[in-house]
């Protein structure tokens, strides 16, 4: 059996990345501060935040910690 890739949702990952952008608008902090909190670089968070990257539920539960919001809050659209 050969090495399984995996396909990532486009537009899940477009929507979560718009999330998280406005959620970190919203507590009015910047990208550097946190990716500083989340304890990831500035520039996966920036790939996160437009959507080309998929990201780990990790790397979400401490953007959750870092922001203080609970997981589910990433996913209502």
């Amino acid at each position: 059996m050969g090495k399984r890739t995996f396909k990532y949702d486009k537009v899940l990952c477009r929507k979560f990345g718009q999330k998280v952008a406005f959620l970190r608008k919203e507590a009015d902090i910047t990208q550097e501060e946190l990716a500083f909190r989340a304890n990831i670089s500035t520039s996966y968070l920036s790939s996160i935040e437009r959507g080309i990257t998929d990201t780990t539920i990790s790397t979400v539960k401490r953007l959750g910690k870092a922001l203080n919001i609970e997981l589910n809050e990433f996913f209502i659209f």
